[in-house]
């Protein structure tokens, strides 16, 4: 923490980061979940429903019961879903998570995936699912427990001829594009076996529950982990716009490159015409089924038994904030318009509106909730957006010295890019702190490398595991002198 600021900065810090972890506490995930579902008996009750599917299930009538969970929450949803379910027939299912949780059920298979990069168990996941999913009939009822990370941890390409390898450098290349999540996501869709609707068209016949836990912005649920049993409404065309938009066609790996430029690119499943897919001539069965015309026909058809349950979203997380703010005395303002922005768009545009409202209140406090983007030109350091997001913020901030003034921001996982903490605190002394432990606050930031200095200086947020992935937090608090 700050060791240079005094008392005052001290406090403002330990309360931004009190009302990040009590806000994070708060979005509990077995209270989500008895909030939107009830085990009663042989029936499952949806004691909120949205229209998707039936108001409640009888699973008497299903002989078996398959569950696919997947992301960085996929221990955890389980294992809730699991203790309320109690022992039924004919139960079993995959995990496909970067953490494997402690316990584990001899009815399930466990794959320890990668994130942000897919790992060898990203692709086995990936297969176990598939495999598993093909045995689904009209008597299989199917869960699928989806939380963000999937689309790391959950990958197999379309053309079974890309690699590993190959795919790995798709992914390093999307996530350093600065494109927003959602378009990222597109180009995901398009080239996965097991995104764009195609993880739910491998059980047709069955009835599939999607419980959801996003870290994507609501009005785009299909963006979540790359929107495994959602109806896909993005087209090829859209693809090919933004592989032109981020310059990425010629530096993608050969064989993705021909993939994606192929004239019978087939669309991925959803509300779209539908043109005969070059994939059933490639030799591998589930390719062939993932994407035959009958299965396809239209998106009332491919998803009619379908049922989607958000348990708990960013939006949980960033109300819960709001009122613990507003019960430490704080005039609280909430503002996630800048969403998806560049980080350092971002933070000229919360700072801007930070210091207009300030300036009318004793303690006051900007509330906002989403990710920011960071294009990189170079192989990053240390780092993650919070990080590079606060480290711009520290740079201005420093231009009111005395001031007690703090931004937090920080991912609601735990992790932020390549590092284990969660993302860093920023006041007007920062810059000062880490240029007296030898660090260049302007360098950092242009290598993509803030870590080791909010390391160094005491100001990194470390929180670990977490258990729930609702998109970041930033905090920016100020209290009068």
């Amino acid at each position: 923490m700050n060791q240079v600021g005094g008392s005052a900065l001290d406090a403002l810090h330990a309360a931004s980061a009190e009302i990040f972890a009590g806000a994070l506490k708060a979005c509990n995930i077995a209270t989500a979940f008895d909030r939107r579902l009830r085990f009663e008996g042989n029936t499952l009750h949806r004691l909120m429903p949205d229209g998707s599917g039936p108001a409640s299930i009888d699973l008497s009538a299903y002989k078996r019961i398959f569950v696919i969970a997947l992301g960085k929450v996929a221990g955890p949803m389980l294992q809730t879903l699991l203790a309320r379910m109690k022992r039924r027939k004919g139960l079993r299912g995959i995990c496909g998570a970067n953490q494997l949780p402690p316990t584990r059920n001899w009815r399930f298979r466990y794959f320890e995936s990668g994130h942000p990069l897919p790992n060898e168990d990203s692709f086995a996941a990936a297969r176990a699912a598939l495999a598993l999913l093909h045995k689904a009939r009209k008597d299989t009822l199917v869960f699928f427990l989806i939380s963000g990370g999937g689309s790391a941890m959950f990958d197999l390409p379309l053309d079974p001829r890309i690699t590993l390898e190959e795919t790995i450098v798709f992914h390093q290349l999307l996530l350093a594009s600065g494109a927003p999540i959602n378009e990222i996501n597109t180009l995901r869709k398009h080239f996965s076996a097991v995104k764009g609707g195609r993880l739910a068209m491998a059980a047709p016949d069955a009835l599939k529950v999607s419980l959801l836990l996003p870290d994507v912005p609501l009005r785009t649920l299909d963006a979540l982990s790359s929107g495994p049993t959602s109806p896909d409404h993005s087209t090829v065309s859209e693809v090919r716009q933004l592989l032109a938009k981020y310059g990425l066609a010629p530096k993608l790996p050969a064989s993705i490159r021909a993939f994606f430029e192929r004239e019978d690119l087939p669309e991925s499943p959803g509300n779209k015409g539908w043109r005969p897919a070059f994939l059933p001539r490639l030799p591998w069965s589930d390719v062939r089924r993932l994407t035959s015309a009958a299965s396809m026909s239209g998106e009332d058809e491919a998803f009619r038994d379908s049922v989607f349950e958000v348990l708990l979203s960013s939006h949980d997380l960033v109300e819960n904030a709001r009122t613990l703010a507003r019960d430490a005395g704080y005039h609280v303002i909430v503002d996630n318009s800048c969403d998806d922005w560049d980080y350092a768009d971002a933070a000229r545009y919360l700072l801007d509106r930070f210091h207009t409202f300030r300036a009318k209140h004793d303690r006051f406090c900007l509330i906002s909730v989403g990710e920011v983007t960071v294009t990189m030109d170079r192989t990053p350091g240390a780092g993650g957006r919070n990080q590079q997001f606060a480290l711009a913020c520290a740079l201005e901030l420093a231009n009111y010295p005395g001031a007690r003034l703090t931004v937090f921001s920080a991912g609601s996982d735990g992790i932020d890019g390549n590092t284990q903490t969660a993302g860093a605190i920023a006041d007007p002394t920062t810059v000062a702190r880490a240029r007296a432990f030898g660090f260049d606050p302007g360098q950092s930031l242009a290598e993509f490398n803030a870590c080791p200095l909010f390391t160094a200086i005491g100001d990194s947020v470390v929180t670990g595991p977490t258990g729930l992935n609702l998109r970041d937090l930033r905090l920016l608090m100020a209290e009068s002198a």
